[in-house]
């Protein structure tokens, strides 16, 4: 459904992004960030899913400043593969890769004529909470089971936009204590929890769950209908 483009960052950076477009005129936008996988398959059926709904999809390639044409499936080796590149990613200079989410937010922007929000998975969640704080044009954020975004340092992050968040009880990288610690110090955000593993939403691994995988999926549709109205 969708094609690749090339965005620049204020800094001058090209980087491409995946681009699907809805079949009439766009209710928005939603930039769809992506895991530590690149924007494989699974990213860009989210994207082509989002643009099905009537949104201008855009993916950016966040790993794109550290390595080119990344794409992993979900092996071990796949995995500790795309470690490195997050961590390379995230010892860039400030300020790295969100340079980058601000150019898909303004493309989706312009492009879709309407609000923009995000969505993003595992480190892609960990990106959206931090955009969702630092970014401008934003009007809404969902993380899925961002790692890292409960830790004390991310957590004291406040966000300008809603956000919507979604966990896994059973995730082994996000203890649910910390998912408390997070409601606690954000009442303000919506947060569910749901009797799944972390990598839920993607039908790609054997972590998938689909029951939790619809609800989530549904529960962000209605938010985003809500917030990018």
């Amino acid at each position: 459904m969708g094609q690749f483009i090339d965005l620049k960052a204020a800094d001058g950076t090209t980087f491409p992004a995946y681009v699907a477009e809805p079949a009439g005129k766009p209710k928005g936008g939603i930039v769809v960030v992506q895991e530590i996988f690149g924007v494989n398959t699974h990213i860009r059926e989210v994207a082509d899913g989002y643009a099905a709904d009537g949104y201008l999809a855009v993916a950016p390639a966040t790993f794109h400043r550290v390595q080119q044409n990344v794409e992993l499936g979900y092996a071990e080796a796949d995995m500790g593969a795309g470690f490195k590149l997050k961590q390379a990613v995230e010892a860039l200079p400030a300020p790295g890769v969100l340079q980058d989410l601000q150019a898909a937010v303004d493309y989706a922007a312009s492009k879709s004529g309407g609000k923009v929000g995000m969505v993003g998975y595992c480190w892609g969640g960990l990106l959206t909470w931090r955009a969702a704080s630092a970014l401008t044009g934003l009007s809404a954020a969902v993380p899925y089971y961002g790692g890292g975004m409960t830790t004390p340092e991310e957590a004291a992050r406040q966000p300008k936009v809603p956000v919507l968040a979604h966990f896994g009880e059973q995730d082994q990288w996000i203890p649910l204590d910390s998912i408390e610690a997070l409601k606690k110090a954000h009442p303000e955000i919506e947060v569910h929890v749901y009797p799944a593993h972390h990598g839920f939403n993607c039908n790609h691994r054997g972590a998938y769950d689909e029951a939790s995988a619809k609800l989530a999926r549904e529960r962000t549709l209605a938010f985003f209908d809500k917030n990018l109205k």
